[in-house]
């Protein structure tokens, strides 16, 4: 074993000398390296853990490849210099006031790579696969909340992955469709994270991932894509468990029909194309994505998948009410306080009770007591926020939830409900994804470049997050969430349990009694009508897209 070993060192020894006389990329002679299907790759140790950063999982989607499947990656000779996050793909950037603001990266089209933590001596370790949120059309791997150096110090080879964004991610357009095999178009971005999977269980035995072992793991629209991903056929057998954090379960175009209010998705991208001044699919694909991001606006082009019947064979409630979803244990839940940084969504509140009620009777009908009684006049604004939040993320987690404990799968709901004291002076209580650095286990330390971004800080918040991070680790590694010191995690099952997130972990049932059932009634409704049901609660003039 000392001469193998005496032999890996003269080994890296000699690519880092002939690195130095070729004038490539230069690595210190113990730098970590792996072996993949493309190549070899080196990274570096980072806190005693094996980090690789910005490998390519397909080729470049530029050019004549604009709008088309992921194709495999090209192999290269010699040994990759893996140390550097690849560039965000192409988008917009946030309002510089806005509480998700970065300080904008390299772009490219040419940004689907992903990025690896793994312990020193990993061998057939779990993994999670992370896929970022930001509407579809925002976000990158590189974002400095997605560290995995915690996950990895528990064990896991965590992965993260870039994915094609707005237009370039998710356009649908009638010439795209005829020229596909399939005649489908559309779903790219949700393509690409397939690709990333089928590239992780192909490669991650390299840096001691176990390839049976994977949980897809994503908040907001990282979320949405996972409940896509379990919904597509393409994706079944790519992943063993799932993490869902704030997802929604709103309709979304037909490739070709209109459908629920909403435009076909080939008509929207014609309608884009005419915009842009683009006569054809070649002047298309010339097009600057800057130009294409200005012409999707003023056609209100909403990034969001497509019911094309074969990535994405139908609407989610149909698939899931079928039993057709991929059948594995899923842990999700969703924030108390999500649309508090969202009011975008909300409905402006009525200036009084007797107004606010009246509107509930306009809107609701027979259902309108159900939905006073959730939703009461006494506090109108945050009346609203809740009915917001339950209509967008509360429902929906919960309905999944319940269907793949009706599958007979294990599935663990939560509601993150900690409002830390920075997050409470801005009137920001559990906000949409302040979940994250608990779940990351990274609340309570150095966050660089998120400016506006309300920092948890001290014991109380490290000690939630330490246990936060050690439920989504147990889950991943075994199916079954649990931490040291903490209360047991009981799956939903017929008592509706669920696991809230104050200051600290509690167990309880039945969460917010009543609020899945209206909802549920309501989406119902509107499905057996025809009509969108985005929003149920406190609707809105019309469809956003949410972050």
């Amino acid at each position: 074993m000392k001469d193998i070993a005496a032999s890996g060192q003269l080994f890296v020894a000699a690519l880092f000398l002939l690195a130095v006389a070729v004038g490539g990329p230069v690595f210190a002679a113990e730098a970590p390296t792996a072996t993949i299907a493309e190549g070899r790759v080196a990274g570096a140790w980072e806190d005693g853990l094996r980090v690789f950063r910005g490998i390519p999982y397909a080729a470049p989607p530029v050019g004549e490849r604009r709008w088309r499947p992921p194709a495999p990656p090209a192999k290269w000779a010699g040994i990759r210099d893996a140390r550097a996050f690849g560039p965000d793909c192409v988008q917009p950037s946030y309002p510089a006031a806005s509480v998700y603001f970065e300080p904008p990266r390299p772009m490219r089209e040419d940004c689907l790579t992903l990025n690896i933590w793994a312990p020193e001596r990993a061998e057939g370790a779990p993994v999670i696969v992370w896929i970022h949120g930001g509407a579809l059309q925002y976000g990158s791997s590189a974002g400095p909340m997605y560290d995995g150096r915690e996950f990895a110090k528990r064990g896991i080879v965590f992965v993260s992955i870039n994915y094609r964004l707005g237009v370039l991610g998710w356009l649908a357009h009638p010439a795209l469709s005829a020229e596909s095999p399939g005649g489908v178009s559309g779903n790219y971005g949700l393509l690409d994270q397939i690709a990333a999977l089928t590239w992780v269980r192909r490669n991650i035995g390299a840096f001691g991932g176990d390839p049976a072992n994977v949980t897809v793991m994503g908040e907001s629209a990282g979320a949405l894509s996972i409940t896509y991903l379990l919904a597509s056929p393409r994706a079944k057998g790519l992943f063993a468990k799932a993490i869902v954090q704030s997802t929604n379960m709103r309709a979304v175009p037909h490739l070709r029909d209109a459908a629920f209010g909403l435009p076909s998705a080939e008509a929207t991208g014609s309608a884009l194309a005419d915009s842009a001044g683009a006569a054809d699919l070649a002047a298309l694909r010339r097009a600057d994505p800057q130009a294409l991001a200005a012409a999707g606006r003023r056609v209100r082009f909403i990034a969001q998948p497509v019911v094309d019947g074969a990535v994405v064979p139908g609407q989610l409630v149909d698939i899931f009410d079928r039993g057709e979803q991929v059948k594995v244990p899923v842990l999700a839940g969703f924030n108390s306080g999500e649309v508090r940084s969202q009011r975008a969504l909300v409905s402006p509140a009525p200036a009084d009770a007797a107004t606010y009620e009246a509107e509930a009777a306009r809107r609701y009908g027979d259902l309108a007591p159900a939905f006073l009684r959730l939703y009461p006049a006494s506090d109108r604004e945050e009346s609203l926020l809740a009915a917001t939040r339950d209509a967008v993320y509360g429902w929906a987690t919960e309905r999944l939830v319940r269907g793949q404990a009706r599958a007979g799968q294990p599935a663990y709901l939560y509601l993150f409900d900690h409002c830390y004291a920075a997050a409470r002076a801005r009137g920001l209580c559990a906000f949409h994804a302040s979940e994250l650095p608990f779940a990351f286990g990274v609340a309570g330390g150095p966050l660089g470049g998120l400016a506006n971004w309300p920092m948890p800080a001290g014991e109380a918040d490290r000690a939630l997050a330490r246990r936060m991070i050690a439920y989504w680790t147990a889950f991943a590694a075994h199916g079954v969430p649990a931490a040291d010191g903490a209360p047991e995690w009981p799956a939903y099952g017929e008592a509706e349990n669920f696991m809230r997130f104050g200051a600290r972990p509690v167990a309880e049932r039945d969460m917010l009694p009543g609020m899945f059932e209206f909802q549920e009634e309501i989406m119902q409704r509107r499905r057996g009508a025809g009509e969108q049901w985005f929003t149920n609660g406190s609707p809105v003039p019309r469809q956003r897209s949410v972050d």
